[in-house]
């Protein structure tokens, strides 16, 4: 399944569900698809998840031998946060709802 999210100044953006709902719990909401962020909501769902990956390294763990067989390579929950949290800045600026679907 895959989730895109959507303000009125900026791209959609689209992820995969399992990432997208992991964002969404961490932005204070449920992980329901479809849904929305109010415009006044939108700072504080940014803040959450900005200092939620603060901490999170930028680059993916070394892969094991086991990963070696793995086509897709490894990308950080930092790394994949980047576009929601600049679609959540222009939100923010803008004084736009979020909605996903």
């Amino acid at each position: 399944m895959l989730v895109t999210f959507k303000t009125k100044y900026y791209s959609d953006i689209t992820m995969f569900g399992d990432i997208a709902r992991t964002f969404l719990k961490i932005m204070g909401h449920s992980g329901a698809v479809p849904g929305a962020i109010l415009a006044a909501d939108v700072p504080a769902a940014l803040q959450r998840l900005s200092k939620a990956i603060e901490n999170e390294p930028s680059a993916p763990p070394a892969p094991t031998e086991t990963d070696e067989d793995d086509e897709a390579p490894l990308v950080s929950l930092r790394h994949r946060a980047l576009p929601l949290i600049e679609l959540l800045k222009s939100a923010a600026a803008s004084a736009s709802n979020v909605m996903w679907e």
